[in-house]
């Protein structure tokens, strides 16, 4: 048995994807994917069906992967993995605001939350 408690991954993935998202416009949005045809001879557009590809969205699904794959195993439960994002994602945005009170320039960031939100550094 495995106590219910936050995951070293999924912390990690929700810090590292955090302060990327801090330095990348997260708005942006990606071109349009290929795959492969039916028969594989050529490339065709993803049919997206209206759903834009941004920064932000892929970087969410890469943290939500990396949390999500121990909750697969067995190893960590779903809240488990939520609750790790976002500690991942607090202790991303300590570091960013320490790291910001060392340069000279005045600046600000916002950062998406994985929430939906925002907070302003």
């Amino acid at each position: 048995m495995h106590p219910s408690y936050v995951a070293g991954h999924a912390t990690v993935a929700g810090a590292c994807v955090t302060i990327l998202k801090a330095f990348f416009d997260h708005g942006y949005e990606l071109p349009t994917p290929y795959v492969f045809s039916a028969n594989g001879t050529q490339l065709d557009e993803y049919p997206a069906n209206g759903i834009r590809l941004t920064i932000e969205g892929e970087l969410n699904k890469l943290a939500s992967n990396i949390a999500i794959g121990r909750d697969w195993a067995g190893v960590h439960y779903f809240t488990d993995y939520y609750e790790s994002l976002r500690m991942g994602e607090s202790i991303a945005i300590g570091i960013l605001e320490e790291q910001k009170l060392t340069y000279g320039e005045n600046f600000s960031m916002t950062v998406p939350l994985f929430s939906g939100g925002s907070v302003r550094i």
